[in-house]
């Protein structure tokens, strides 16, 4: 294995999230479609998910190493990116981008955010919490 596709150790999201995971789109898979739950679960991307990815609570999304991600948006509590994601991202609780993780499209986050040297980022990230007090419009 290269070093440029060694999974990395998550220093943001916890390794209880990314160990919790059920579901998953393997390697050599492509998913075309969207996934969404109400429920605090979780997916990993390994293969190609074509689609949104929608948590309504909690959620945690990894797009491993070999994942493809080729969404319009994605919003999870927990956002951990070690693959590549087009499309809109939405974190609720920490956006993580490891040093082997492409995002390209916009990313906004209410609590933490962690950019590896490295990664890869085409887009504007936007804090959405309280500054001084104030909210974003």
């Amino acid at each position: 294995m290269s070093a440029k596709s060694e999974p990395t150790t998550p220093r943001l999201v916890p390794v209880e999230k990314l160990t919790a995971i059920s579901s998953l789109v393997a390697q050599g898979a492509v998913f075309t479609g969207h996934f969404q739950s109400p429920q605090d679960l979780g997916i990993k991307i390994d293969g190609v998910l074509e689609g949104n990815v929608m948590f309504g609570q909690g959620g945690t999304i990894h797009v491993g190493v070999s994942g493809v991600l080729q969404a319009t948006r994605m919003e999870a509590d927990y956002i951990y990116i070690e693959g590549k994601v087009s499309g809109t991202v939405v974190a609720r609780k920490a956006l993580e981008i490891t040093g082997t993780g492409t995002l390209l499209g916009d990313a906004s986050y209410d609590d933490v955010i962690d950019i590896h040297p490295r990664a890869r980022l085409r887009g504007k990230v936007e804090y959405r919490g309280d500054i001084d007090g104030q909210k974003p419009d």
